[in-house]
């Protein structure tokens, strides 16, 4: 009997202590908690103020009808220089198939000769100088027949700032040769480390004997590293500051809710390659020029459609 009574007063004593050590635990788990959403918020309201308002203007813009497993993000990069309007420097669709997490870039050569609703024929850059996010995207949709769900316009200056939040270490890439003319910096060949001003730097160099399509190739390669960087778990931590800078600087019809939501999708599906392409492809252009629109490049919109079509797998 004596020892039954024993036997359970240490019982008792093992269950308090287990249920105290319980605790604790508990309570060290919701500290940290509570220490990672505010550091979030902090690093978020930090992100906003440094990005500031000055690109919460409204943008007209009507998406396509949705689809079930492809989203389609029109991506504009443009250089303002301060002025109120400007054309587009760079024109991508990025595709994502959000049952398999394929990621697919297309990139539109901004001196393609365009039929632009509503207008005569121009450059393809001179759509968004016209009309904006939605005249672009008329043109792609009455020339290539695409299907535009999204989009994000972001101006060159913000970029760099990016680029400093998301890696202010800077992000690796291979240059492939000496740039340095007319992108205000100078790059030397080999394995590089590059802040926000070199990459855009790397990324609008053009004057070699590529050209605008040597241009597009680095553009697409850039994305490429950004992805791999906003996928690496050692810049999570740099989240919540870029997405509170994503506020004022990238104008899009997404929320900062859709943009995290989106990002931790293709994230929790691994780090997916991006599969690209460039319109127009080899072989289906010819370059020409107008007086009223200057040097240009003439393409077989047939050709380039049904190539488009088959590499985004449109209308399976």
């Amino acid at each position: 009997m004596e020892e039954n009574q024993v036997r359970s007063r240490s019982e008792k004593r093992y269950k308090k202590k287990r249920l105290r050590k319980g605790r604790v635990i508990l309570f060290s788990i919701f500290i940290v908690l509570i220490a990672i959403i505010a550091y979030s918020i902090h690093q978020y309201r930090t992100g906003l103020e440094l990005a500031g308002e000055e690109n919460k203007e409204e943008i007209e813009f009507t998406p396509d009808e949705p689809k079930e497993k492809i989203e389609n993000y029109l991506i504009i990069g443009v250089d303002s220089r301060g002025e109120e309007k400007s054309r587009s420097d760079t024109m991508m669709v990025l595709s994502w198939n959000k049952e398999t997490n394929d990621l697919k870039l297309v990139s539109f050569m901004r001196d393609i000769y365009a039929d632009i609703p509503g207008y005569d024929r121009w450059k393809l850059n001179t759509a968004y100088y016209l009309g904006g996010v939605q005249l672009l995207k008329d043109t792609l949709n009455h020339m290539f027949e695409i299907p535009i769900h999204h989009y994000m316009v972001i101006d060159f200056k913000s970029f760099e700032a990016m680029i400093d939040i998301l890696a202010p270490n800077g992000i690796e890439i291979e240059v492939e040769k000496d740039m340095s003319a007319y992108i205000g910096i100078s790059l030397t060949k080999g394995l590089q480390r590059l802040n926000g001003k070199e990459l855009l730097g790397y990324a609008r160099f053009r004057h070699d004997a590529e050209g605008d399509f040597g241009r597009v190739e680095r553009q697409q390669k850039v994305i490429e590293a950004l992805k791999d960087e906003l996928l690496k778990p050692q810049n999570i931590k740099n989240l919540p500051k870029l997405i509170g800078a994503a506020q004022g600087y990238i104008i899009t019809d997404m929320s900062s809710v859709e943009e995290l939501k989106t990002a931790l999708s293709v994230a929790k599906g691994g780090s997916p390659s991006i599969e690209k392409m460039t319109i127009p492809v080899e072989g289906t252009y010819r370059f020409n020029s107008y007086q009223h629109a200057g040097s240009v490049i003439e393409i077989d919109l047939e050709a380039n459609k049904k190539k488009l079509h088959e590499f985004l797998k449109i209308g399976e």
